[in-house]
Protein backbone atom coordinates (compact mmCIF):
# COMPACT_ATOMS: atom_id res chain seq x y z
CA UNK A 1 0.00 0.00 0.00
CA UNK A 2 0.91 4.00 -0.61
CA UNK A 3 -0.54 7.35 -0.78
CA UNK A 4 0.63 9.86 -3.64
CA UNK A 5 0.43 13.11 -1.58
CA UNK A 6 -0.32 15.41 -4.08
CA UNK A 7 -3.93 16.99 -3.97
CA UNK A 8 -5.68 16.28 -7.06
CA UNK A 9 -8.13 19.07 -8.16
CA UNK A 10 -12.07 19.01 -9.93
CA UNK A 11 -13.16 21.17 -11.86
CA UNK A 12 -14.52 22.83 -8.68
CA UNK A 13 -11.39 23.60 -6.96
CA UNK A 14 -10.64 26.17 -9.81
CA UNK A 15 -11.27 29.40 -11.75
CA UNK A 16 -9.64 30.72 -14.55
CA UNK A 17 -7.42 33.78 -14.30
CA UNK A 18 -8.08 36.81 -16.52
CA UNK A 19 -5.63 37.96 -18.99
CA UNK A 20 -5.27 41.05 -21.85
CA UNK A 21 -7.23 40.22 -24.80
CA UNK A 22 -7.72 42.10 -28.01
CA UNK A 23 -10.87 40.58 -28.98
CA UNK A 24 -13.68 42.77 -28.71
CA UNK A 25 -16.33 40.52 -29.05
CA UNK A 26 -17.24 36.87 -28.79
CA UNK A 27 -18.11 36.39 -31.94
CA UNK A 28 -14.88 36.59 -32.95
CA UNK A 29 -13.66 33.33 -30.88
CA UNK A 30 -13.57 30.56 -33.32
CA UNK A 31 -14.76 26.99 -31.76
CA UNK A 32 -13.93 24.76 -34.62
CA UNK A 33 -11.25 22.92 -34.78
CA UNK A 34 -9.57 20.20 -37.17
CA UNK A 35 -7.83 17.50 -36.09
CA UNK A 36 -5.77 14.28 -38.27
CA UNK A 37 -5.62 11.36 -36.39
CA UNK A 38 -2.92 9.21 -35.43
CA UNK A 39 -3.47 5.91 -36.32
CA UNK A 40 -6.25 6.26 -38.80
CA UNK A 41 -4.73 9.31 -40.60
CA UNK A 42 -8.29 10.52 -41.10
CA UNK A 43 -8.97 14.34 -40.90
CA UNK A 44 -12.31 16.13 -38.76
CA UNK A 45 -13.24 19.77 -38.41
CA UNK A 46 -16.34 20.55 -36.09
CA UNK A 47 -16.93 21.59 -32.15
CA UNK A 48 -15.50 19.14 -30.19
CA UNK A 49 -18.13 18.71 -27.69
CA UNK A 50 -20.32 15.29 -27.81
CA UNK A 51 -23.20 13.63 -26.48
CA UNK A 52 -22.63 10.94 -24.23
CA UNK A 53 -23.38 7.44 -25.34
CA UNK A 54 -26.08 7.41 -22.92
CA UNK A 55 -29.70 5.94 -23.87
CA UNK A 56 -30.73 8.85 -22.55
CA UNK A 57 -28.59 11.19 -23.85
CA UNK A 58 -27.12 9.72 -27.29
CA UNK A 59 -30.05 9.30 -28.98
CA UNK A 60 -30.47 9.51 -33.44
CA UNK A 61 -32.91 12.50 -32.43
CA UNK A 62 -29.89 14.43 -30.35
CA UNK A 63 -27.27 13.43 -33.54
CA UNK A 64 -29.63 14.90 -35.64
CA UNK A 65 -29.59 18.28 -33.71
CA UNK A 66 -26.79 18.78 -32.68
CA UNK A 67 -24.69 17.96 -36.02
CA UNK A 68 -26.22 21.40 -37.21
CA UNK A 69 -23.98 23.27 -34.78
CA UNK A 70 -20.80 20.63 -35.96
CA UNK A 71 -20.97 19.22 -32.41
CA UNK A 72 -20.63 14.88 -32.08
CA UNK A 73 -22.93 12.52 -30.69
CA UNK A 74 -21.68 9.36 -29.37
CA UNK A 75 -24.68 7.19 -30.42
CA UNK A 76 -25.81 4.14 -27.90
CA UNK A 77 -25.12 0.92 -28.36
CA UNK A 78 -28.62 -0.34 -28.00
CA UNK A 79 -29.90 0.59 -31.06
CA UNK A 80 -29.92 -2.55 -33.75
CA UNK A 81 -28.34 -2.74 -37.35
CA UNK A 82 -31.23 -2.60 -38.58
CA UNK A 83 -32.36 0.98 -37.24
CA UNK A 84 -28.52 2.43 -38.23
CA UNK A 85 -29.62 1.18 -41.35
CA UNK A 86 -32.62 3.65 -41.41
CA UNK A 87 -30.45 6.52 -39.58
CA UNK A 88 -27.88 6.14 -42.54
CA UNK A 89 -30.40 5.81 -45.46
CA UNK A 90 -32.02 9.40 -44.57
CA UNK A 91 -29.26 11.33 -42.97
CA UNK A 92 -26.36 13.22 -45.03
CA UNK A 93 -22.64 13.20 -44.76
CA UNK A 94 -22.33 16.00 -42.82
CA UNK A 95 -24.73 14.24 -40.24
CA UNK A 96 -22.65 11.17 -40.05
CA UNK A 97 -19.34 12.59 -39.79
CA UNK A 98 -20.21 13.36 -36.61
CA UNK A 99 -21.63 10.44 -35.29
CA UNK A 100 -19.98 7.91 -33.14
CA UNK A 101 -21.11 3.89 -33.02
CA UNK A 102 -20.51 3.01 -29.68
CA UNK A 103 -19.95 -0.67 -28.83
CA UNK A 104 -18.66 -2.73 -26.21
CA UNK A 105 -16.16 -5.75 -26.25
CA UNK A 106 -17.40 -8.71 -26.59
CA UNK A 107 -17.33 -11.24 -30.06
CA UNK A 108 -20.99 -10.09 -30.65
CA UNK A 109 -20.22 -6.33 -30.20
CA UNK A 110 -17.40 -6.62 -32.90
CA UNK A 111 -19.61 -8.19 -35.51
CA UNK A 112 -22.20 -5.98 -34.52
CA UNK A 113 -20.09 -2.96 -35.59
CA UNK A 114 -18.72 -4.55 -38.85
CA UNK A 115 -22.06 -4.56 -39.72
CA UNK A 116 -22.94 -0.92 -38.72
CA UNK A 117 -19.99 0.50 -40.09
CA UNK A 118 -20.29 -1.39 -43.45
CA UNK A 119 -23.90 0.59 -43.75
CA UNK A 120 -21.71 4.03 -45.21
CA UNK A 121 -18.28 4.82 -45.89
CA UNK A 122 -19.14 8.45 -44.12
CA UNK A 123 -19.26 6.85 -40.68
CA UNK A 124 -16.17 7.63 -39.70
CA UNK A 125 -15.82 7.26 -35.34
CA UNK A 126 -15.90 4.03 -33.38
CA UNK A 127 -16.08 4.42 -29.64
CA UNK A 128 -14.96 1.52 -27.51
CA UNK A 129 -16.66 1.96 -24.55
CA UNK A 130 -16.38 0.23 -20.58
CA UNK A 131 -16.52 1.28 -17.36
CA UNK A 132 -13.14 -0.06 -16.30
CA UNK A 133 -10.50 0.59 -19.48
CA UNK A 134 -7.62 -0.89 -16.69
CA UNK A 135 -8.50 -4.54 -18.35
CA UNK A 136 -6.14 -6.12 -20.69
CA UNK A 137 -8.60 -7.42 -22.57
CA UNK A 138 -9.60 -3.75 -23.55
CA UNK A 139 -6.46 -3.42 -24.89
CA UNK A 140 -6.49 -6.84 -27.07
CA UNK A 141 -9.81 -5.34 -28.43
CA UNK A 142 -8.62 -2.13 -29.15
CA UNK A 143 -6.18 -3.68 -31.35
CA UNK A 144 -8.49 -6.02 -32.88
CA UNK A 145 -10.76 -3.57 -33.81
CA UNK A 146 -7.29 -1.23 -35.26
CA UNK A 147 -6.76 -4.56 -37.29
CA UNK A 148 -10.46 -4.97 -38.78
CA UNK A 149 -10.45 -0.74 -39.50
CA UNK A 150 -7.24 0.56 -40.36
CA UNK A 151 -8.76 4.04 -41.34
CA UNK A 152 -11.35 4.25 -38.83
CA UNK A 153 -11.03 7.23 -35.57
CA UNK A 154 -10.82 5.11 -32.70
CA UNK A 155 -11.81 5.92 -29.34
CA UNK A 156 -11.23 3.62 -26.40
CA UNK A 157 -11.70 4.18 -22.62
CA UNK A 158 -12.45 5.14 -20.00
CA UNK A 159 -9.09 5.72 -18.00
CA UNK A 160 -7.46 8.52 -15.75
CA UNK A 161 -3.81 8.11 -15.45
CA UNK A 162 -1.14 8.57 -18.07
CA UNK A 163 0.31 5.43 -18.25
CA UNK A 164 -3.15 3.81 -19.29
CA UNK A 165 -3.99 6.47 -21.57
CA UNK A 166 -0.48 5.55 -23.50
CA UNK A 167 -0.97 1.93 -23.40
CA UNK A 168 -4.61 2.24 -25.05
CA UNK A 169 -2.98 4.99 -27.60
CA UNK A 170 -0.14 1.92 -28.71
CA UNK A 171 -2.79 -0.26 -28.86
CA UNK A 172 -4.14 1.89 -32.10
CA UNK A 173 -6.58 4.13 -30.36
CA UNK A 174 -6.54 7.43 -31.70
CA UNK A 175 -8.68 9.23 -28.85
CA UNK A 176 -8.34 7.83 -25.00
CA UNK A 177 -11.94 8.89 -22.90
CA UNK A 178 -10.81 10.27 -19.67
CA UNK A 179 -13.05 9.67 -16.42
CA UNK A 180 -13.65 7.23 -13.80
CA UNK A 181 -16.46 8.17 -11.50
CA UNK A 182 -17.00 11.75 -12.38
CA UNK A 183 -20.33 12.04 -13.83
CA UNK A 184 -23.69 13.28 -12.34
CA UNK A 185 -25.22 10.20 -12.39
CA UNK A 186 -22.14 7.80 -11.27
CA UNK A 187 -21.94 6.16 -7.86
CA UNK A 188 -18.43 4.31 -8.64
CA UNK A 189 -16.72 6.56 -6.34
CA UNK A 190 -19.49 5.75 -3.85
CA UNK A 191 -19.91 2.15 -4.46
CA UNK A 192 -16.04 1.55 -5.24
CA UNK A 193 -13.80 4.00 -3.78
CA UNK A 194 -11.94 4.22 -6.89
CA UNK A 195 -11.76 7.12 -9.21
CA UNK A 196 -9.76 10.74 -9.57
CA UNK A 197 -10.95 14.11 -9.86
CA UNK A 198 -11.30 14.86 -13.44
CA UNK A 199 -9.41 17.93 -14.09
CA UNK A 200 -6.16 16.55 -12.37
CA UNK A 201 -7.37 13.67 -14.94
CA UNK A 202 -7.39 15.62 -18.29
CA UNK A 203 -4.46 16.92 -17.42
CA UNK A 204 -2.52 13.94 -16.67
CA UNK A 205 -3.65 12.50 -19.71
CA UNK A 206 -3.84 14.70 -22.10
CA UNK A 207 -0.10 15.43 -21.29
CA UNK A 208 0.30 11.78 -21.85
CA UNK A 209 -1.52 11.39 -24.94
CA UNK A 210 -0.35 14.47 -26.96
CA UNK A 211 3.52 13.27 -25.88
CA UNK A 212 2.32 10.21 -28.34
CA UNK A 213 0.02 11.99 -31.02
CA UNK A 214 -2.74 10.98 -29.57
CA UNK A 215 -5.99 12.77 -28.01
CA UNK A 216 -8.52 12.95 -25.08
CA UNK A 217 -11.95 13.08 -24.20
CA UNK A 218 -12.68 14.87 -21.25
CA UNK A 219 -15.92 12.39 -19.74
CA UNK A 220 -18.12 13.35 -17.43
CA UNK A 221 -17.82 16.19 -14.31
CA UNK A 222 -19.24 18.85 -16.11
CA UNK A 223 -22.42 20.43 -14.15
CA UNK A 224 -22.02 24.49 -16.43
CA UNK A 225 -20.47 25.99 -19.44
CA UNK A 226 -17.56 27.00 -17.53
CA UNK A 227 -16.78 23.14 -16.46
CA UNK A 228 -16.63 22.87 -20.20
CA UNK A 229 -14.23 25.26 -20.37
CA UNK A 230 -12.32 24.47 -17.99
CA UNK A 231 -12.50 21.02 -18.93
CA UNK A 232 -10.27 22.69 -22.42
CA UNK A 233 -7.99 24.64 -20.56
CA UNK A 234 -6.54 21.84 -18.73
CA UNK A 235 -6.08 20.16 -22.51
CA UNK A 236 -8.96 17.98 -23.24
CA UNK A 237 -9.59 17.87 -27.31
CA UNK A 238 -13.26 16.84 -26.85
CA UNK A 239 -15.58 17.44 -24.00
CA UNK A 240 -18.26 14.74 -23.42
CA UNK A 241 -21.39 15.78 -21.75
CA UNK A 242 -24.38 14.10 -20.00
CA UNK A 243 -26.59 15.18 -18.09
CA UNK A 244 -26.02 18.99 -19.49
CA UNK A 245 -27.97 17.66 -22.70
CA UNK A 246 -30.21 14.83 -20.74
CA UNK A 247 -34.06 15.83 -20.55
CA UNK A 248 -34.06 17.50 -23.73
CA UNK A 249 -36.84 16.42 -26.24
CA UNK A 250 -34.15 14.55 -28.51
CA UNK A 251 -32.18 12.90 -25.51
CA UNK A 252 -34.78 9.62 -26.15
CA UNK A 253 -35.48 9.43 -22.30
CA UNK A 254 -38.51 8.14 -20.59
CA UNK A 255 -41.23 11.03 -20.36
CA UNK A 256 -43.09 10.97 -16.47
CA UNK A 257 -45.56 12.84 -15.89
CA UNK A 258 -45.54 14.02 -11.97
CA UNK A 259 -47.89 16.48 -9.58
CA UNK A 260 -48.95 18.44 -13.07
CA UNK A 261 -45.30 18.61 -14.53
CA UNK A 262 -43.42 16.56 -16.64
CA UNK A 263 -39.82 14.90 -15.88
CA UNK A 264 -37.39 12.97 -18.44
CA UNK A 265 -36.02 9.61 -16.50
CA UNK A 266 -32.28 10.21 -16.67
CA UNK A 267 -29.51 7.50 -15.54
CA UNK A 268 -26.22 6.45 -15.41
CA UNK A 269 -25.59 3.38 -18.17
CA UNK A 270 -24.07 0.77 -14.77
CA UNK A 271 -27.66 1.69 -12.73
CA UNK A 272 -30.31 -0.68 -11.93
CA UNK A 273 -32.54 1.17 -13.98
CA UNK A 274 -30.16 0.46 -17.22
CA UNK A 275 -29.02 -2.67 -16.37
CA UNK A 276 -33.51 -3.81 -16.17
CA UNK A 277 -33.85 -2.34 -19.44
CA UNK A 278 -30.91 -3.64 -21.26
CA UNK A 279 -29.72 -6.84 -19.01
CA UNK A 280 -32.29 -8.44 -17.22
CA UNK A 281 -31.33 -7.07 -13.73
CA UNK A 282 -27.88 -6.24 -11.89
CA UNK A 283 -26.50 -9.89 -12.32
CA UNK A 284 -25.38 -11.30 -8.71
CA UNK A 285 -21.86 -10.55 -8.53
CA UNK A 286 -22.24 -7.02 -9.07
CA UNK A 287 -23.39 -3.64 -7.71
CA UNK A 288 -25.07 -0.92 -9.70
CA UNK A 289 -22.95 2.01 -9.87
CA UNK A 290 -25.42 4.93 -11.40
CA UNK A 291 -28.46 7.01 -10.12
CA UNK A 292 -31.57 7.08 -11.48
CA UNK A 293 -33.09 10.74 -11.23
CA UNK A 294 -35.96 12.64 -12.89
CA UNK A 295 -34.86 15.76 -14.53
CA UNK A 296 -37.66 18.58 -15.43
CA UNK A 297 -38.39 18.13 -19.23
CA UNK A 298 -36.49 20.91 -20.99
CA UNK A 299 -37.43 21.05 -24.22
CA UNK A 300 -35.14 21.47 -27.81
CA UNK A 301 -31.83 20.99 -27.22
CA UNK A 302 -30.72 24.03 -29.84
CA UNK A 303 -30.93 26.49 -26.85
CA UNK A 304 -29.17 24.59 -24.48
CA UNK A 305 -25.94 24.14 -26.82
CA UNK A 306 -26.11 27.40 -28.20
CA UNK A 307 -26.17 28.26 -24.39
CA UNK A 308 -22.56 25.84 -23.49
CA UNK A 309 -20.65 27.23 -26.44
CA UNK A 310 -21.37 30.71 -25.46
CA UNK A 311 -19.77 30.02 -22.14
CA UNK A 312 -16.74 28.86 -23.71
CA UNK A 313 -16.34 31.67 -25.97
CA UNK A 314 -16.98 33.54 -23.30
CA UNK A 315 -14.16 32.41 -21.58
CA UNK A 316 -11.58 32.70 -24.71
CA UNK A 317 -12.56 36.43 -24.42
CA UNK A 318 -11.54 36.37 -20.69
CA UNK A 319 -8.35 35.40 -21.42
CA UNK A 320 -7.42 36.36 -24.78
CA UNK A 321 -7.62 33.28 -27.04
CA UNK A 322 -9.14 33.86 -30.71
CA UNK A 323 -9.24 30.37 -31.44
CA UNK A 324 -10.15 27.18 -28.98
CA UNK A 325 -7.15 25.41 -30.10
CA UNK A 326 -5.86 28.28 -27.92
CA UNK A 327 -7.45 28.37 -24.98
CA UNK A 328 -5.24 25.51 -23.25
CA UNK A 329 -2.13 27.36 -23.89
CA UNK A 330 -3.80 30.83 -22.59
CA UNK A 331 -4.86 28.89 -19.28
CA UNK A 332 -3.68 29.85 -15.88
CA UNK A 333 -5.82 28.06 -12.87
CA UNK A 334 -6.03 29.36 -9.40
CA UNK A 335 -6.67 27.20 -7.04
CA UNK A 336 -10.19 28.33 -4.83
CA UNK A 337 -12.46 27.55 -1.99
CA UNK A 338 -15.42 29.20 -3.46
CA UNK A 339 -16.81 29.29 -7.21
CA UNK A 340 -19.66 31.21 -6.90
CA UNK A 341 -22.76 33.64 -4.82
CA UNK A 342 -24.71 31.62 -4.03
CA UNK A 343 -27.46 33.87 -1.58
CA UNK A 344 -30.45 33.68 -4.11
CA UNK A 345 -29.56 29.75 -4.96
CA UNK A 346 -27.91 28.44 -7.17
CA UNK A 347 -28.42 28.95 -11.31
Amino acid sequence: MRIEQELKLGFKDVLFRPKRSTLKSRSQVELTREFTFKHSGRQWAGTPVIAANMDSVGSFAMAKALAEHGVMTAVHKHYTVEDWADFVASHDAATLKNVMVSTGTSDADFQKTQDIMALSDDLLFICIDIANGYSEHLVDYVGRVRKAFPDKVISAGNVVTGDMCEELILAGADIVKVGIGPGSVCTTRVKTGVGYPQLSAIIECADAAHGLGGMIIGDGGCSCAGDVSKAFGGGADFVMLGGMLAGHEESGGELVTKDGETFMKFYGMSSQSAMDKHSGGVAKYRAAEGKTVLLPFRGPVDNTIQDILGGVRSTCTYVGAAKLKELTKRTTFIRVQEQENNVFGKE
